[in-house]
């Protein structure tokens, strides 16, 4: 029996062209400053397919969980693509596309997490799933005030 899961995906638009948006994903410490609870990366590798390898530490119910980020797709500018490794498993993908103009983006996360255990992840899904989405939906608008600082 396969273990349950919890999904999330959510897009905004950006303020700046796709390849500026990507750079600025393509540095793991950008992601500690904006995605809430990720405190820390770590032992930051490069990966033959330009993508990266890293440790991270990310806070949940006050108490840090260490894992592994291994981006399996780095394609500039549209696409990063990460499989989560350790207690919290899962993938990311980001998704970059340029508006008509080509002078902002549109940024799509979707992120697919395993929930550990058995019993209680399958009551806990509905919480969990809102739990990540309002991560998800924070860590778009952080990036998003990295460009327009308005926003």
């Amino acid at each position: 029996m396969s273990k349950p899961t919890a999904t999330a995906t959510n897009s905004i638009r950006i303020k700046a062209p796709p390849s500026e948006v990507f750079a600025f994903l393509d540095d793991p410490h950008n992601h500690a400053a904006v995605t809430p609870r990720l405190t820390d990366v770590r032992d930051i590798e490069p990966l033959d397919n330009g993508g990266k390898r890293l440790s991270y530490t990310y806070r949940m119910a006050g108490v840090g969980i260490d894992g592994e980020l291994v981006q399996t797709i780095h394609e500039p500018p549209t696409r990063h693509r990460f499989e989560l490794r350790g207690t919290l498993s899962g993938t990311i993908d980001l998704q970059l596309a340029p508006t008509d103009d080509g002078s902002a983006t549109t940024l799509t996360y979707a992120a697919e997490y395993v929930l550990p255990g058995s019993v209680v992840s399958a009551v806990a899904e509905p919480v969990v799933r809102r739990f990540n989405e309002r991560q998800l939906r924070a860590t778009l608008r952080n990036v998003a005030k990295r460009f327009d600082p308005e926003r």
